[in-house]
């Protein structure tokens, strides 16, 4: 309902074979870069602001470029890159394009190494500037490096003062920006090391520069940088050796997969991306395991390596509610049953009035879960009958009730017919371009989002049940929702939430940061205010506070205190009284999933931290407790 923005999406490809083999089998040198192009449309619900891709020419020869790079903003970024290279490549000529081995050493995007990135700002930092892949330039190609990252760190000070110690000046405090610098740091040393190791054996010259080149050890490099990062991320990278690698977080909270055959490495950040682009079955594709890397050598020699050790797993359960592509078999089965854990609650809030009850979705998102809500209500509408006809022929037989068996038959047809009533109640209509800046002017605008099927129940009679993916900030419902479910004139509303309530701020790749932008949030401080227990607040505001200055290991998450005097019933009633629109006279229920359900939905994907407050890092318990600072000391 409300368009989050979240995690980068990240693409790679090494291809295995030289470039004469995919002339000959694919019918083009470009095989990498097209491949490439297709992993990066397949992920573009990752990334609307900017892409960016790298790619890697291991026959470049002194004085021509090795490492090339494009970046662009905005929705179209995607297009706008890969046009810019193919009309980079469409200056040569179609004799020098069909000469495999001219194009390996001359033409620009003829390479072997591809990486591609798309990016939703977490910061609100935008501009070329801060667009992946970020590219470090060195005279001595070993200690070239290109990185791209679906991340986010929450200790960027702590990574900033352990570059700055070492003597390097960082230009900016940008958390790519100094990963770059680190690993590049880390690089350096790591040649350095093969410098020694080379002029001990005696060799010179362009001797030397193999071989660095040929035992460049990535291994060592991310071990040395990595140790000390927190937070969620995917990091690949290119090495000016040729060497390409990727590490997932040991905490396995951003996710990661990939495929091998003779031909070609591919990682993405979703499994049908690859599976699409290969035209793979899901059991060829494999998973980066936390605290993972893989490496693929110069001469294309693949092997993984357990750079930082596996901490408590908390793969985002975030991706399997909302962010992840729903055509990945799991996700969709996990979504579907998602739906199926609202059932109780739903039936609940409707009073089991299911005859008088229409139910719907919000679309697009909540699509999947809407199916799993559905054959929910069937299989316990079908239980219901089955028992309703078990007693009309048990009482038939017993005391003649219905008297007739044309009567018997009419009962059992009547209880037959009965279905679970589905419309398709909610439009996503054009989107709306804000143009007109004024209030009411731009909340008009944001009013017709959503269009409604008029007709598609009863006035005064019907329920309506409408499913979401999610309810965090709940401007949308207020200002367009609600107000035009309303339009109906439906007995009462039943807005449903396939996650449970987001209380919680994210630091680990997805832009809700601010404790004050969710509506669970201020609907809790409100009934604070109510109850004359603003107190708790300030206590817990002077107990975060005194912890501002403590190592992050140290640092206890008070936060979820906030939350403990209420049930989740309170905060939906209070919820529902801060989003009723002016003018709204009818009955508004909230129902969300409740952690339990999350979990029997989704048990591969226990980081449930926007839900619960259990950070898997103490970087995010540290952050938590500034967020709250920063909302008390701005009231």
């Amino acid at each position: 309902m409300e368009q989050l923005k979240h995690e980068c999406g990240v693409a790679l490809i090494r291809l295995l074979r030289p470039l004469s083999h995919y002339q000959e089998k694919h019918g083009t040198w470009k095989y990498g870069l097209n491949k490439l192009y297709l992993m990066m449309e397949k992920q573009h619900n990752r990334g609307q602001e900017a892409a960016g891709l790298a790619a890697f020419k291991s026959e470049a020869v002194p004085g021509d470029e090795f490492f090339f790079r494009k970046r662009a903003e905005g929705t179209a970024a995607i297009q706008e890159i890969f046009s810019s290279v193919h009309s980079d490549i469409a200056n040569y000529t179609q004799q020098e394009l069909a000469d495999v081995d001219f194009a390996g050493k001359k033409i620009p995007f003829a390479g072997e190494i591809y990486m591609g990135h798309l990016r939703y700002s977490t910061t609100g930092k935008s501009g070329l500037s801060y667009v992946h892949p970020f590219l470090r330039r060195n005279n001595w190609r070993a200690k070239n490096l290109c990185i791209c990252a679906n991340f986010n760190l929450t200790n960027v000070q702590e990574v900033f003062d352990n570059i700055a110690v070492k003597g390097q000046h960082p230009r900016m405090l940008s958390d790519t920006y100094l990963l770059l610098e680190q690993l590049g740091h880390r690089l350096d040393r790591e040649a350095e090391r093969c410098f020694e190791e080379a002029t001990q054996r005696g060799l010179q010259d362009c001797e030397i520069t193999r071989y660095i080149e040929d035992h460049i050890d990535v291994a060592n490099m991310l071990r040395e940088a990595a140790s000390i990062w927190d937070g969620g991320y995917v990091l690949c990278g290119i090495t000016g050796s040729g060497e390409s690698f990727a590490l997932r977080d040991p905490w396995g909270i951003r996710p990661a997969f990939w495929y091998k055959d003779d031909e070609i490495f591919a990682l993405a950040s979703e499994r049908p991306v690859i599976q699409t682009t290969f035209d793979l079955e899901v059991g060829s594709i494999r998973e980066l395991l936390p605290g993972q890397a893989i490496i693929i050598d110069k001469n294309g020699k693949l092997r993984t390596e357990q750079i930082l050790a596996p901490q408590t797993y908390a793969a985002c359960s975030f991706e399997r509610v909302y962010f992840s592509r729903g055509s990945d078999a799991d996700i969709y089965r996990e979504r579907k049953e998602m739906g199926r854990q609202l059932v109780p609650a739903i039936l609940k809030a409707v009073n089991h009035e299911l005859d008088n009850t229409v139910f719907s979705y919000i679309p697009n998102t909540a699509e999947t879960a809407y199916y799993g809500m559905i054959q929910g209500l069937d299989e316990y509408l079908n239980r219901k009958k089955t028992e309703d006809i078990i007693d009309i022929t048990r009482n038939h037989f017993t005391h003649g009730q219905p008297s007739t068996k044309a009567e018997l038959n009419d009962r059992i047809s009547e209880i037959l017919s009965r279905r679970i009533r589905t419309e398709k109640v909610a439009w996503k209509d054009i989107k709306m371009r804000t143009f007109i800046a004024e209030g009411n002017s731009r909340k008009d605008l944001a009013a017709h989002v959503y269009d409604i099927t008029y007709g598609s129940l009863t006035p005064g009679k019907d329920n309506l049940v409408i499913i979401d993916d999610s309810i965090v900030r709940g401007t949308t419902l207020r200002e367009s929702i609600l107000r035009i479910m309303n339009r109906l004139h439906p007995k009462r509303i039943i807005i449903v939430s396939s996650s449970p309530q987001v209380r919680y701020p994210d630091y680990y790749g997805i832009d809700m940061t601010n404790m004050d932008e969710f509506i669970a949030f201020r609907a809790a401080v409100e009934l604070h205010k109510e109850r004359g227990t603003y107190g708790r607040l300030e206590d817990l505001y002077r107990r975060c506070k005194a912890q501002e200055d403590l190592p992050k290991e140290e640092v206890v998450n008070y936060i979820p205190e906030l939350y403990r005097p209420f049930g989740v019933e309170e905060i939906n009633r209070k919820m529902v009284e801060l989003l009723r629109p002016e003018g709204v006279e009818t009955e508004i229920h909230f129902v969300y999933l409740s952690l339990e359900g999350l979990h029997k939905a989704c048990p591969t994907a226990p980081g449930d931290w926007y839900f619960s407050g259990n950070y898997p890092t103490p970087g995010g318990n540290k952050c938590v407790n500034a967020a709250f600072v920063r909302f008390m000391e701005q009231q």
